[in-house]
């Protein structure tokens, strides 16, 4: 595949993301701290701070730090310690800037190489306690995110009696890039390193191992789909939450060489953890810029082209392989996405406008048959040109890829519950969409968190998040939403959409499955 295809392939798969979306350190424990907890985990004890809905332990080692001879390694286990871990601040992020200058989730930057870490928020940490247990993923297009967002603080389904656990991992050119001589896939190594911290110390602070569900939104919902197909990790969780998923992802190989090749034009640096190993953070992520940016011969930004990928050995087979061929995937999964996700890009003025015109030409651009542009008026009637380039967009990147999901497995009758979330913003930037990223303060039931009113707008419904919330609670609890959300099959194709009126309706794509499935 040559860097021509390769950014138009990245191009389809990517667009429109960018338009959107202390360290705990070892020391003695102090006295007088009436508020502290302490756990002891299989690498020794750390100490969290108590809160008004359990305790939170923040920055808790899963791995060492990935640094000098580990920096493109497989994750190593935590050094042992015998001091109390202070562990009441969030650890350093891989992210040490964001995906774009501004992000619909608040997702900070902190400094530091101690970046394989966890947080867990729980309601009782107690031995005994056997909760179930949730592991948010982050998203940010493999490339940025943080663990140490306020939409993820876990202080609602501690609430509700669940333990969550958000993860920290290797980003860009350091989790994704294909390197002679690295190991691949090493974001999904720290993915699965996490999982397996989780499984033998989770019972320490409260959790059960034995009830595990993963969740992620964006990058971190195509985790989860990897990780599904990803045999090393199977028995480390029981159940999976895709929300708005980058399930296009894992790429396949030939895409990972592809990228990698580019890498190497672009920089002139040799795609080896040698060539790069003793290089800053500063000057990797330049290098990543230069990687993802168009290109000067007009090749299309490389967007997903950092991602999880087929690598035959850790991750047997790519997104659409899965798709067309199967898998052994009987994993209670709940999916879905946003009714325009992408759309404000075209109406943001910061791509082309398309015409009635371009119309057939902007859906090629994106994968659709130029016919199926009668489809699309169809589908969303109302809409102009380039509202519907907009939408298509949505649908090439996120709504179609998650709906072939289902379908696929519906047809296998694997345990699947799908979702639109339609209730649109009334902040000015916002206004009427429903997009990327805003169901996620809804399912943490964080609609006070810092950040929600300026993409969500005034007064966003707390009905609407306590419904949207109490259904994850339960599937997290009982690997089933519950009886008003029935599980998605190919006879009724059954849909929760949660509107202001959260209701289940029967096939709601149905004008949409001619173009989603041909």
């Amino acid at each position: 595949m040559g860097a021509q295809q390769l950014g138009r392939r990245t191009l389809l798969l990517g667009a429109g993301v960018l338009a959107l979306t202390a360290a705990c350190s070892s020391g003695k424990s102090g006295s007088g701290e009436s508020r502290a907890e302490t756990v002891t985990t299989a690498y020794g004890p750390v100490r969290g701070e108590r809160r008004a809905t359990g305790v939170a332990f923040l920055g808790v080692p899963f791995a060492q730090p990935p640094v000098g001879e580990l920096r493109f390694a497989a994750p190593k286990p935590p050094i042992p310690w015998v001091e109390t871990r202070d562990c009441t601040r969030y650890g350093p992020t891989a992210q040490i800037k964001q995906l774009a200058e501004v992000t619909a989730i608040p997702e900070p930057s902190i400094p530091g190489d101690d970046i394989l870490t966890v947080n867990v928020f729980t309601p009782k940490p107690e031995q005994t306690a056997k909760l179930p247990v949730l592991v948010w993923i982050h998203g940010g297009g493999f490339v940025a995110g943080s663990p140490a967002s306020p939409w993820y603080d876990g202080a609602a389904f501690n609430r509700d009696g669940v333990v969550l656990v958000s993860v920290g991992y290797r980003l860009g050119l350091e989790g994704f890039l294909h390197l002679d001589d690295a190991p691949d896939n090493r974001g999904v190594l720290d993915w699965i390193a996490a999982l397996s911290w989780v499984r033998d110390n989770i019972s320490a602070f409260g959790g059960d191992p034995a009830k595990v569900t993963i969740a992620g939104q964006s990058a971190g919902g195509g985790a989860v789909w990897a990780l599904m197909n990803t045999p090393s990790a199977k028995g480390l969780f029981r159940a999976g939450i895709s929300e708005s998923g980058a399930v296009q992802q894992p790429n396949d190989r030939a895409t990972a060489l592809a990228v990698s090749e580019l890498f190497t034009k672009r920089n002139g640096v040799p795609a080896t953890a040698a060539a790069l190993r003793n290089l800053s953070k500063v000057q990797l992520q330049d290098m990543e810029d230069k990687l993802r940016a168009p290109g000067a011969d007009g090749t299309p930004a490389t967007l997903l082209g950092l991602a999880p990928f087929a690598d035959g050995t850790l991750i047997p087979a790519a997104s659409a392989d899965v798709l067309k061929s199967g898998a052994d995937q009987d994993i209670p999964l709940m999916i879905g996405f946003t009714a325009h996700e992408f759309n404000a890009a075209s109406l943001s003025g910061e791509q082309p406008e398309v015409t009635d015109a371009t119309l057939p030409t902007a859906l090629g651009a994106l994968g659709f048959a130029p016919t199926s542009t009668a489809g699309f008026r169809a589908a969303y009637p109302g809409l102009n040109a380039n509202q519907l380039a907009g939408q298509a967009q949505s649908d090439a990147v996120i709504r179609m890829p998650s709906y072939r999901v289902a379908e696929m497995r519906a047809g296998r009758d694997q345990p699947t519950w799908l979702y639109e979330f339609t209730w649109t913003s009334n902040a000015p930037k916002f206004q009427g969409q429903s997009f990327h990223c805003l169901d996620v303060p809804f399912a943490f039931d964080a609609l006070g968190a810092q950040g929600v009113t300026a993409v969500a707008g005034d007064n966003p419904p707390q009905a609407l998040a306590d419904a949207v919330h109490r259904a994850w609670v339960a599937f997290v609890s009982d690997t089933d939403p519950g009886p008003a959300w029935p599980r998605y099959t190919l006879v009724r194709r059954e849909t929760m959409i949660w509107s202001a009126t959260p209701h289940v309706q029967s096939d709601p794509f149905a004008t949409q499955r001619p173009i989603w499935l041909s």
